[in-house]
């Protein structure tokens, strides 16, 4: 059969095959994500019937997936409300930090992965899915619950924790001395410094750069301001889903609403892509061994994730149930666990065993995280609390 002609055909089934996951995920009120690693699995090295021949096209189409991941989360914050989630939930954010992050690294180093493997797993288990949440918290109808700002605040403390993580990483990753590491985190911290100094004053500049009446327009200049971004930050080993962050913080009010509606199908198809991508990469014979590993951190961050949403809007002296709801809405993984994953992925510092125990981890933690959430009030229900004892 002609190349291009077999090329066309497995990308078809790729897409028609994301179209029926993402269908029955729908029906069965889970997030799509964990089928769509299945579906990579499935497909790659090792699955049913491995797909050879769209590996140029993938790759970099889920690179895209998550530039439009995260410019879309930025898109979400103005530099504003980054800044004033920050002042609010900085002391439930380093909570957040300790409680889920330290089972990742425990993991990692009683493996024997080193302490390059206990960063990478430390954050693919301290970071909760933004879109998951999002997504949790509106079909629910939790938009404008009292709990709901709490929870947000502890998601915006992590998406900055991930802006200097990320650079940290890769500098790790490449094996850089002291010093360059240092660089790393210089330049972006500088990076971000800078941005939400553009983005809190001159944002509407930004704004009025990328913005357009004309649909078609619009989006090739969004998007192609969202690329030469990441792809420019990607150079400065700042991370290119970080600089990706960083525009959407940066383009505000009716222009960020309108990218945000124009650029969503694409997101959640280039994401999809993205999910299959790092599903491809693992060979589900290696899931296996690791899984009992796997469930440990599930039982494990489920807990202290759940301990983080609670005592943040304990702090915020917000109800029992309230704060049980909080707890329950962050414990769902998803799309940066995977992309921190999937950033270590081929280097010499991280085991291939890496991959396979972030997969199996994510694909559980997407599904507890959800149902969770959903079920979390008749669980409370079951344990009333005790009352007061007359004086």
């Amino acid at each position: 059969m002609d190349h291009t002609a077999l090329e066309l055909l497995e990308l078809g089934a790729v897409f028609f095959g994301l179209g029926l996951l993402g269908r029955l995920a729908h029906r069965i009120g889970l997030s799509p994500i964990p089928l769509y690693l299945v579906g990579g699995l499935a497909f790659g090295v090792g699955g049913i019937v491995p797909l050879g021949d769209i590996g140029d096209f993938t790759s970099l189409a889920g690179e895209v997936g998550v530039v439009l991941l995260l410019l879309l989360l930025g898109l979400e914050y103005s530099a504003a409300e980054l800044v004033t989630g920050l002042r609010r939930s900085w002391l439930a954010g380093i909570v957040d930090i300790v409680l889920n992050a330290a089972p990742g690294v425990a993991v990692a180093l009683i493996l024997g992965w080193g302490p390059v493997g206990a960063m990478v797993l430390g954050g693919v288990t301290y970071i909760s899915s933004s879109g998951i949440v999002a997504k949790v918290l509106s079909d629910l109808g939790r938009l404008g619950n009292r709990e709901t700002p709490v929870v947000l605040s502890v998601l915006v403390f992590e998406d900055l924790v991930m802006a200097l993580y990320l650079p940290i990483l890769t500098a790790l990753l490449l094996g850089v001395t002291l010093w360059g590491g240092i660089g790393a985190v210089g330049i972006s911290v500088a990076v971000i410094s800078v941005v939400l100094v553009v983005a809190l004053r001159y944002g509407r500049y930004v704004s009025a750069v990328v913005d357009s009446d004309d649909q078609e327009v619009f989006l090739l200049k969004v998007l192609g301001a969202a690329l030469l971004v990441a792809g420019f930050a990607q150079a400065m080993q700042v991370s290119a889903a970080v600089g990706a962050f960083l525009l959407g913080i940066a383009i505000s009010g009716s222009t960020a609403e309108n990218a945000t509606r124009l650029l969503e199908p694409l997101r959640d198809l280039f994401a999809a892509v993205f999910f299959v991508v790092f599903g491809l990469s693992t060979d589900p014979a290696t899931i296996p061994p690791v899984l009992g590993w796997a469930l440990v951190l599930v039982v494990s961050t489920t807990v202290t994730k759940f301990a983080t949403g609670w005592w943040a809007a304990r702090r915020a002296r917000i109800g029992r149930m309230g704060r049980a709801r909080a707890g329950a809405a962050l414990v769902a993984r998803g799309e940066f666990s995977i992309v921190i994953a999937g950033l270590a992925v081929g280097y010499a510092a991280v085991p291939d065993e890496l991959s396979s125990l972030a997969t199996g981890y994510v694909l559980i933690m997407a599904m507890v995280g959800p149902i969770l959430a959903r079920y979390v009030e008749p669980l409370v229900r079951l344990f009333p609390t005790r009352p007061a004892t007359p004086v």
